[in-house]
């Protein structure tokens, strides 16, 4: 047991550095650095019965619903003359996964997360998944300890540029697939759940899109995400083809 608790401070003390440099582009220097580094552990850490200490999910699980308001308030500002539609598909684009990983590597999270080696190893530090859920928690972080405004100085800084070049609303992948398949006489394509992991507050879906002009699959934290990104791949097939 004392050996795994020298590990666990030589991983948090090989990370005070990257965290002062975290902390400059959060624009926030926590009070409660255990809060930050609540948000920088990954599971795979939580070894021999020391799940008492916490990892990232309980925090990810409020920094996508901060996350979720803050993109929504601001595109309602923004686009004030957008119908329902066009908002949703920026906001789907802002929130997706591989923006949210995007976002963590321009702030080194990657450098900064506390895992396990062999999670490490297999570059569990440059997953997508992993680096989008590190992203949230750190967003929970930010709210929890300096409140909305706190969240929202980040979100708004970190997200102008994506959100500035969504002047023209992103097609909807599900509704281009259908429109491209119309035209060329084929029927729409039938998304099936094939697979559900993760814990049951955050699972994942795999979802599979078949049609007779390919079939693509892909994974999503909600049906409806996992079957836009399935379209998106799918899209990307038939225009490549």
């Amino acid at each position: 047991m004392t050996g795994w608790v020298i590990c666990w401070n030589e991983a948090v003390s090989e990370t005070r550095t990257e965290l002062t440099t975290l902390q400059g582009l959060l624009g926030h220097e926590f009070r409660d650095i255990a809060l930050l580094n609540l948000a920088l552990t990954h599971p795979s850490a939580l070894t021999r019965g020391r799940k008492g200490r916490g990892d990232y999910e309980r925090l990810e699980f409020v920094g996508d619903r901060v996350l979720g308001l803050l993109i929504s308030e601001w595109l309602f500002e923004t686009y004030a003359k957008a119908d329902v539609g066009r908002i949703a598909s920026r906001y789907n684009e802002l929130v997706r996964r591989e923006t949210l990983a995007e976002v963590a590597l321009e702030i080194g999270l990657d450098r900064c997360l506390i895992m396990a080696d062999s999670e490490r190893g297999t570059g569990g530090a440059t997953k997508p998944a992993i680096l989008a859920d590190a992203c949230e928690a750190v967003i929970a972080a930010l709210y929890l300890e300096g409140g909305l405004e706190c969240a929202r100085g980040f979100v708004r800084n970190l997200w102008h540029d994506r959100v500035a070049g969504l002047k023209q609303a992103p097609r909807d992948p599900k509704t281009a697939v259908q429109e491209l398949a119309h035209a060329q006489g084929a029927e729409p394509p039938v998304y099936t759940v094939i697979a559900t992991d993760g814990p049951d507050h955050a699972p994942i879906f795999t979802i599979e899109a078949v049609c007779v002009l390919g079939t693509a699959t892909a994974k999503g934290p909600s049906k409806k995400e996992a079957e836009r990104n399935a379209a998106r791949l799918l899209l990307q097939q038939i225009q490549g083809s």
